[in-house]
């Protein structure tokens, strides 16, 4: 392992989620040539608490009592966390090592898992985590309450995971155009990531987009030396569109950007992202 190389980071928690992270998180390390880190996260502000009124009539030694015997619950729930944390890891990390990984890092990390990610954003150079969490893993029409979050806090490469991994062959980019999206082209170029994959190239309402605005881009991708470049251009909703696209072409992953907009925009108009997130068929790999 390489430790001047930026990270490939899989955010695991136990839920069913954990080992398709597990899993992407190894072809995504193997394909770059990267280290890898598996990082179980305990928030201890999160944890659920009754909250205790002291200022009744409770007596100064009742209240002392009780303050003793709610720290010491705290004490058992936190080393109760803890354990946990450490049985999710190794679990994790042997399922790696039965995927041919054998020098991932361990990380048992106490915080907030926003917060944790912003601290390592210079670090990393995919983040891999499950679309939900042990809250909605059973809740397909659902996303993890902090997914968006984590996306809009990060730039860089995130990779969202939904079920049961398979090596990836056919990959879809979402293209519009923008100057936005012809930077993520130039950064799928340059990445080893894509090579002997087959690519397709998806515009959705882009009517505008000239045909040599289309030949430009499919030259910049031949330098990622794909097996195969396809493109077309698809009218009506877009995420239903992109959505039917990977049903029909058995895409294995989709490639896109993610919040573009200002919150105040997606909060007006919507999110496409946000809608991509709930609706896609394949894991999602978003760009910032």
């Amino acid at each position: 392992m390489t430790n001047n190389k930026k990270l490939i980071l899989a955010c695991i928690d136990g839920s069913k989620l954990s080992e398709s992270v597990c899993d992407h998180a190894v072809w995504l390390a193997q394909r770059v040539d990267g280290p890898l880190k598996l990082m179980y996260t305990i928030d201890h502000h999160q944890e659920i608490a009754k909250e205790v009124d002291l200022s009744g009539n409770l007596g100064v030694d009742s209240r002392d009592n009780l303050l003793e015997e709610i720290t010491s619950n705290e004490h058992t729930r936190s080393k109760l966390r803890l354990k946990e944390g450490k049985s999710i890891l190794q679990v994790a990390n042997e399922r790696v090592i039965e995927n041919g990984y054998n020098d991932s890092i361990l990380c048992l990390q106490h915080g907030s898992l926003v917060e944790t990610l912003v601290e390592l954003k210079e670090e990393l150079r995919i983040l891999v985590i499950g679309a939900r969490g042990k809250i909605h893993e059973d809740q397909t029409n659902k996303i993890g309450a902090k997914l968006e979050s984590m996306i809009r806090s990060l730039h860089g490469h995130i990779l969202v995971t939904y079920d049961n991994f398979k090596i990836p062959q056919q990959i879809m980019i979402a293209y519009d155009g923008s100057e936005d999206s012809d930077k993520h082209i130039d950064m799928i170029a340059n990445s080893p990531l894509y090579v002997g994959l087959n690519c397709h190239l998806v515009c959705v309402n882009k009517q505008n987009i000239a045909n040599s605005l289309i030949e430009n881009t499919i030259k910049k991708l031949e330098s990622a030396e794909w097996a195969n470049i396809t493109s077309a251009s698809l009218q009506g909703n877009t995420e239903n569109e992109l959505c039917d696209y990977q049903i029909k072409n058995n895409i294995d992953l989709t490639i896109m950007g993610a919040f573009n907009h200002t919150r105040l925009h997606d909060f007006i108009l919507g999110s496409f992202t946000a809608r991509m997130l709930l609706s896609t068929k394949t894991p999602l790999l978003l760009l910032r």
